[in-house]
């Protein structure tokens, strides 16, 4: 399979994911997370998929399209290891949504990274709420969930809180 089309397969995943898990957690009134803005491709999507929903984009350093670049107000810039634990303090276990697109091209790198977040990422997801990553999460107290079908497995990979 050619790069092209492996990119093809996760920005459709990424789409497909994204709006079922908009669509799984309509009822929930909690913030949702964007880990990681990139060029902002994902947050436009999701600001335009869920317009009325507080979203906060986490990031290092802003480099997006000015078309999706979030407001300062729902940016919260450093790094992720000091800023998930702070934004437990600030928002609770609450977050509707999170969707972390955060790896690179070195698979054994990503999934580093993966497990050191994981447990960082967890409690802030809310009951009935879904995670959706890019790369395989490590949660002790989420469920992986079935992908939709529009989704490419291994491209994106979805988790639920069933409980506290």
């Amino acid at each position: 399979m050619s790069r092209l089309e492996t990119f093809i397969d996760r920005m459709v995943s990424q789409r497909a994911c994204i709006d079922h898990a908009a669509a799984l957690t309509q009822t929930l009134t909690g913030p949702v997370f964007e880990l990681g803005l990139g060029n902002g491709r994902t947050f436009h999507h999701i600001r335009e998929t869920l317009p009325e929903r507080d979203i906060f984009v986490f990031e290092r350093a802003v480099a997006s399209n000015p078309d999706s670049t979030p407001e300062d107000h729902q940016l919260i810039l450093g790094d992720v290891h000091e800023t998930l634990p702070a934004a437990l303090n600030r928002f609770g276990p609450n977050a509707a949504l999170i969707h972390a697109d955060l790896g690179g091209h070195n698979l054994a790198k990503n999934d580093a990274f993966a497990r050191a977040l994981s447990p960082l990422i967890e409690p802030l997801l809310a009951v009935g709420g879904v995670m959706v990553s890019s790369d395989r999460m490590y949660f002790d107290n989420l469920t992986e969930i079935a992908l939709p079908s529009e989704a490419v497995a291994g491209r994106c990979f979805m988790y639920r809180r069933d409980k506290s």
